[in-house]
This record gives C-alpha cells, structure tokens and sequence, in this order.
C-alpha cells in the first residue's frame, strides 16, 4: 500500500474519522482507523485521482470520509488512530507520502519521518452499512438547529431518554426537541422527503448528534437515514452512523399551550446581555428575576441577595398583565437567549413557578424554547 496526499487533507480526514474512536476500549482494534485506498483511472501513469477512504467505529457509533489521493499502490491498512492524528498534527506542510513497510506504517513529509505499527485486519468488524435513506436536509439549517435544542437536552445518563434529541419527520417538515424536564426546547426546518407519507420518530443521542451536525460542514443537502436502530447521515463524501436511544420524549404540544398568558416583548440582544451582566453576583443557582411593568413599559433584572445584588432596568412591552414578576435559573435562561438570532424575543409568561415559552416574536414559531420559571426572591 502507498498513497501521497496533502498534509492538510489527511488531517482533516482523520480528525473527522477519529473523533468516533473510543477513548478506552477492552477491544484493542476499536481503537484503530481503517485506511483503504483504490487507484483512479490511470494511477501510475501520471493521469487520474484515487481515494484514500478512513473509517472508524465504536459501539455506538460510526465514520467515514472519503477524499482524493495519488494512490501508485492500492491496499488496506489498520493503525491506532489517535496516535496517527497526533502524527498529522505535527506534520510539516505539504505533501505527505504514507506506505506500508512490512509491519509499520511509514508517514513523511518534507523530511520528517514516522514509523506506526499496524493492527492485525482479520480482527476489525465491518462498518455497519447505511440505513435506508428517507430524504435530505440543509446542512446548514440542520446544524443550527441541532444546536439551537441541544441546550436543553439532559446530562444525567442514568435517564438516556432525556439525554436525546427527538427527531421527528412528517411530510416535508423535521422537527427537533430536546428536554431535561426544567427546559424544553423544539425546533422545526424544511426537509426533502425521499417518498411521499415519509414519516419517522426516533432518539438521537444531543452529543453525538451535535459532534455529527458541526462535522458535516455549512452547505448542500444532508442525507438522513434511519431504520429500526440506528440513524445515518451523508454529506460531501463523509458517512457516519449513530445508535438510536431506546425510550421517548414526552409530547410537547400540549405543554407549550399556554392558556391566556401575558406576553412581553423585549430586545433579544439587550435582555442576554443583561442577563450575563446581573448574573454576576447570582451564586450557583440562585435566580435572575424580571420584573415587567406595563405602565413604564419596562422590564427590570434583578439577581443577588443582601449587599451582594446587581440589576438592570430595559424597555419592554407587556400585554394580558399590568405588572408581573418571573424569575429563572440563570444558565437556563442565558442558554435559551443564546439559542435566539433574530431582533426581538416574545415571552409568553403565565407568572411565578409556572410555564414560560420563548420565541423569535415574529414570523412562524419555527423555535420555540419552554422553561420553567422559579419563586422570585427578595433581593
């Protein structure tokens, strides 16, 4: 086996391979990227591309890339990956010849030069194969709304169905929610369905979809795959397969319809940023509280207790409600604002311990965030 590639293409190619490798596994092998090449049409008379093809998998999940190579000598080899990322990294720039010498994968460039010992092939399970693909997303959108929920997913694995990303699919909309019981978050985008009457509601785990959305680049169309077990996705020649969680998330329709509330409206940019700025003194947990008025048309923060206290008065509409005071858990409610872009926010509010729902203001409530308000607190 020999290939030559650019030092900056194989790094990238492994990188995106490796991250699925298991940090420690009782199964060596596991631990290990597979490298295939294949000549192009005319390899070795001057004229034509190969591949170079890297693959990695553990027991949850799978990757791989595929990317142009000069291949004089087609062949498969196995090494650690990690440590053949670590090589990349300190890598001169520039051209990169990599061959297999007996038993060592040989890697050098511009003088410098490794030797990797080789893990034996018989060993290494197949990657498994790419469910039945049932249609196509934005990359970019896809990716800002895995992000946009994630924020709400849990992180107590002794509930993994909480530590999910629902993803729902019905005609030509997918929807995405995410929840840890204190926070809800549900996102809709447009999607491609592959048939007519596509429809699909599975669990995702936020980590791994979240590392899958920001690998897959910002442009063109993501292929989803599902089947009874597992989600898969395809972009610009990367491949990667996920376990599905077991379990689902409760519905969210009916929580997020709040009868008769009031509502405010407020300046996204301004509210997070003063948020950041009273959270300051807010030890651990402790509340931020708003304070809207409708005859000022105002909204004041306040967090802190006794001499340590911090607030901050801004404009804000209020309707259904002359005064009413809400507080929320400050991570909570920064993480909320973060997942927001556009210029104002709507709060639907229906007082102190109950339900608040967060969206854009304007436009459809293609986001949509749920957060429970707490007791406000003298401060």
């Amino acid at each position: 086996m020999e290939f030559r590639i650019e030092r900056s293409a194989l790094t990238e190619a492994v990188s995106w391979a490796a991250r699925v490798l298991p940090v420690r596994s009782p199964v060596p092998v596991l631990g290990g990227l597979l490298l295939d090449t294949e000549a192009g049409a005319g390899e070795g008379t001057g004229s034509g591309a190969g591949r170079l093809r890297i693959s990695g998998l553990d027991y949850e999940a799978s990757a791989r890339i595929d990317v142009e190579a000069e291949v004089p000598r087609p062949g498969r080899v196995l090494v650690m990956g990690r440590r053949l990322l670590d090589v990349c990294k300190v890598l001169p720039d520039g051209p990169v010849e990599c061959a297999v010498e007996g038993s060592r994968f040989t890697v050098s460039g511009d003088g410098a030069r490794f030797g990797l010992s080789v893990l034996p092939l018989d060993d290494y399970p197949a990657l498994p194969p790419l469910p039945q693909v049932r249609g196509a997303v934005d990359a970019e959108l896809f990716t800002a709304a895995v992000a946009d929920v994630a924020v709400a997913a849990g992180r107590d694995d002794t509930l993994p169905a909480l530590t999910g990303i629902r993803l729902g699919l019905d005609g030509d909309t997918m929807t995405l929610a995410a929840t840890d019981r204190y926070r809800f978050a549900v996102r809709t985008v447009p999607w491609k369905a592959a048939a007519p009457g596509e429809s699909a509601d599975v669990l995702v785990s936020a980590r791994r979809l979240t590392e899958i959305a920001r690998s897959l680049g910002r442009s063109g169309l993501v292929s989803l795959a599902l089947d009874a077990g597992s989600a898969g996705f395809e972009h610009a020649g990367m491949r990667t397969t996920v376990r599905l969680l077991e379990g689902r998330l409760p519905r969210h329709e009916k929580l997020f319809a709040l009868e008769d509330p009031a509502v405010a409206v407020v300046d996204r940019a301004r509210l997070a940023e003063a948020v950041k700025r009273v959270s300051v003194v807010a030890d651990g947990d402790s509340p931020v509280q708003m304070a809207f008025s409708r005859a000022d048309a105002s909204v004041t923060l306040r967090a802190g207790y006794e001499d340590d206290v911090a607030s901050q008065r801004l404009p804000a509409a209020l309707e259904g409600a002359e005064e009413l005071t809400v507080a929320f858990n400050p991570a909570y409610l920064a993480d909320a604002l973060a997942s927001f872009t556009g210029p104002a926010l709507r709060l639907q509010l229906l007082g102190a311990g109950q339900r608040a729902l967060i969206t854009d203001g304007a436009g459809p409530d293609t986001h949509r965030h749920l957060l429970m308000s707490v007791r406000p607190q003298l401060v």
